[in-house]
């Protein structure tokens, strides 16, 4: 049981939880005007276009930010067969599976790797109706 003199109350945790509800119930509401307004723009300028209208002292705007990417493995296929290996990145990074294996099967100790490991942690918050 939770003290009186606690910051933690059944009306604060009733108060988070209906604000999480609220803030799903709003964040629903937003992306269905989001996909509203995408329809609108990709009917009045097209898709993959940026649009803006004003109306009613606002202004609604779409950006449209393009990304390239290669494909890593057509790309250094292409680049071998071009003869230029030097605009290949080779990356060395640890294969957890054959770490793991190698341990299992004793060839690595788990104290060789002291140092080696971080660990983070993530909190999280949740508050459900009981």
């Amino acid at each position: 049981m939770i003290e009186h003199d606690s910051f933690i109350t059944g009306e604060t945790l009733a108060k988070y939880y209906d604000l999480n509800k609220k803030k799903k119930e709003i964040e629903q509401e937003m992306n269905q005007l989001k996909n509203l307004f995408h329809t609108y723009f990709d009917q009045q300028v097209g898709s993959d276009e940026k649009g803006e209208i004003k109306d009613g002292g606002y202004k609604l705007q779409r950006q449209i930010r393009k990304k390239e990417k290669f494909n890593d493995e057509i790309t250094v296929n292409r680049l071998e067969e071009l003869k230029l290996n030097d605009l290949i990145k080779v990356v060395k990074i640890p294969d957890k599976e054959k770490i793991s294996s190698a341990i299992s099967l004793g060839l690595l100790d788990e104290n060789d790797l002291e140092g080696c490991r971080s660990t983070t942690f993530t909190a999280a918050i949740s508050v459900k109706e009981v």
